[in-house]
This record gives structure tokens, sequence and C-alpha cells, in this order.
């Protein structure tokens, strides 16, 4: 009857194990990605910086106000421009690691 019991236990304590493993696995993707979303904000958000100080110099160095309004509607379509395409890179690597963390926990490589 121990046997029985050892073995029934045995059976059942592995598919916990691998889902203990592939939980964790899951875990750390997920904080490596949390990483890779963090620096991709932080290289974004310098490039953004980077644009606006551009803007403004090139504003300074207008020879008059219809120059500046020129200069900042350019600014402002371009940034709209990259914000959108900067949210939708953002959104693609949240998904991609969704996916990637799903997978690891059923097991698929």
């Amino acid at each position: 009857m121990t046997d029985k019991i050892r073995d029934t236990f045995e059976k059942m304590a592995e598919p916990v194990k691998k889902a203990g493993e592939a939980l964790r696995d899951a875990g750390s993707k997920m904080s490596e990605s949390s990483s890779t979303v963090g620096l991709k904000m932080l290289d974004q958000a310098e490039a953004n910086t980077r644009e606006a100080f551009q803007a403004m110099r090139a504003a300074a160095g207008a020879k008059d106000l219809s120059e500046v309004m020129k200069i900042q509607g350019d600014f402002i379509r371009e940034q709209g421009t990259r914000s959108m395409g900067q949210a939708r890179e953002i959104g693609e690597l949240i998904m991609q690691f969704g996916r990637d963390a799903v997978s690891s926990v059923r097991g698929e490589k």
C-alpha cells in the first residue's frame, strides 16, 4: 500500500514540478521584458528631447515670426508621427513578451 501511495505521489509531483519551472521561466522572461521596455522608453524620451532642442535652436535662429510658426508646426507634426511610431513599437514589444511568456508556461520553446 505504501508503494502505491509513493507511486501516486511521484506521478502527481512531476507535473507540479514542471509547472513550477515553467512559471519561474515565465517570471524571468517577464522581468527581462520589463527591463527591455523601460530601456526602450528611455531611448525614445532621449530622441524626443533631442528633436525638441533641435526645433528650439531652429526657432531661435528664425528670421521672423512666420518662420518660427513653420518650425513649430513642423515639429508638432513630426512629434505626432514619432509618438505614434514609438507607441506602436512599445505595443509590439509588449505583445511579443506576452506571447513568449505564454509559450514558456505552456512548455513551448
